[in-house]
């Protein structure tokens, strides 16, 4: 800190003292799955179903409208540990995110009655895909495959035209039919327009475009840009990891459809920036390794997935095979070490409490960085 405290300094020093490997109080003492490195698979099951059978907790009603995300977070946490609801539950969880689907409008909201937006949209469509799509290995008019399915109750023609009523003439999207433009927003999209075959040449026409507009000077991306007149973009805010990990992925669905070979260097993304700035977000030994999301900022679990997960992608887009440019054994020091909770369910960091969220993000860091 240059001798000159800040808050920051402050923030940074504290933390920086709470990230330990614990270790038992004493030696005779047997130590925890935690404290010897490993990850509580049952600890967090056990989190898991608490909250996914029996409700969750009272704070959790901040989170009215994010209810499709917070069903989403809870299946894909279990599919990453392995695990697979049974029917019942499978038919649940497909009918309480079938009741969000916004009739009028196309899409789902963040509840039953609620407005249609993009970000819940994603959440229900890919918790639909863990619990109601089809086999895609099974043909449609076999026995085993039923006509209606939760996954064909899906109105794609409504959610096509929600889309392009959301679409701008630059490339991007509003995120509602009053809402804001964001690149996640755009991501989510374009991830829901993959996984029902629906990306259109008019769907994203100018698109890929705005997304490379959105690369600030660090080298990751900001939330948003605007076009500055003859093909220049300037990026709105500064470098975040949520929104890196989502231009990076928009950019990537983009290419596996409209592939942009033929562009010239600067239509194309600054990979050596994006590559120095991912590197430069892993904090040290003394951090863990964890990522954090901006520069100056704190190290924080769910950056191990919207960083960490940054760079399987940057790896197909430049096509490197072995070259390794991170500290993969470093990150899951970070998530078993620091994230895990004692009582269950995976954190920012200590002294945080667990939740759906970091339990997810968390848990997708440790698998990019083991696979």
């Amino acid at each position: 800190d240059d001798n000159y405290p800040t808050p920051t300094s402050v923030s940074q020093k504290s933390t920086v003292a709470l990230l330990v490997r614990p270790s038992p109080s004493s030696p005779s003492e047997k130590p925890t799955p935690i404290q010897s490195g490993i990850l509580d698979t049952n600890l967090h099951l056990g989190f898991l179903g608490r909250h996914l059978l029996q409700g969750l907790p009272a704070r959790y009603t901040s989170q009215d409208a994010s209810q499709p995300w917070l069903l989403f977070w809870s299946l894909q946490s279990l599919s990453l540990l392995k695990v697979e609801l049974d029917q019942g539950n499978k038919d649940k969880a497909a009918a309480g995110i079938l009741a969000m689907q916004n009739p009028a409008e196309g899409g789902f909201g963040g509840g039953p009655g609620q407005a249609a937006h993009l970000l819940p949209t994603y959440a229900a469509i890919c918790t639909l895909a863990i619990v109601g799509a089809p086999d895609p290995s099974s043909k449609p008019d076999s026995d085993n495959v039923k006509s209606i399915t939760p996954w064909t109750r899906i109105d794609r023609r409504a959610l096509y035209r929600l889309f392009l009523s959301l679409k701008h003439t630059d490339g991007s999207f509003r995120v509602s039919s009053n809402g804001e433009v964001d690149v996640r927003g755009v991501y989510c999209l374009l991830a829901v327009a993959k996984l029902l075959n629906m990306m259109t040449e008019e769907l994203v026409r100018g698109t890929k475009e705005w997304v490379r507009g959105c690369q600030t000077y660090e080298g990751g991306f900001a939330s948003a840009a605007i076009g500055i007149g003859e093909g220049r973009w300037a990026p709105l805010g500064e470098a975040h990891g949520g929104y890196t990990f989502c231009a990076l992925a928009a950019w990537v669905l983009l290419e596996l459809e409209f592939p942009s070979s033929s562009l010239s260097s600067e239509k194309k993304l600054n990979l050596r920036n994006l590559r120095r700035w991912l590197v430069q977000m892993q904090g040290g030994e003394d951090e863990l390794y964890g990522f954090r999301g901006r520069t100056n900022k704190l190290v924080d679990g769910c950056y191990s997935w919207w960083v960490g997960g940054c760079f399987a992608l940057l790896d197909r887009l430049e096509e490197r095979d072995g070259d390794v440019i991170w500290n993969p054994e470093g990150l899951k020091e970070y998530v078993v070490y620091a994230a895990q909770h004692p009582a269950g369910g995976l954190r920012d960091k200590p002294p945080k409490s667990p939740d759906m969220y970091h339990t997810l993000y968390n848990l997708a860091g440790l698998s990019a960085a083991q696979y």
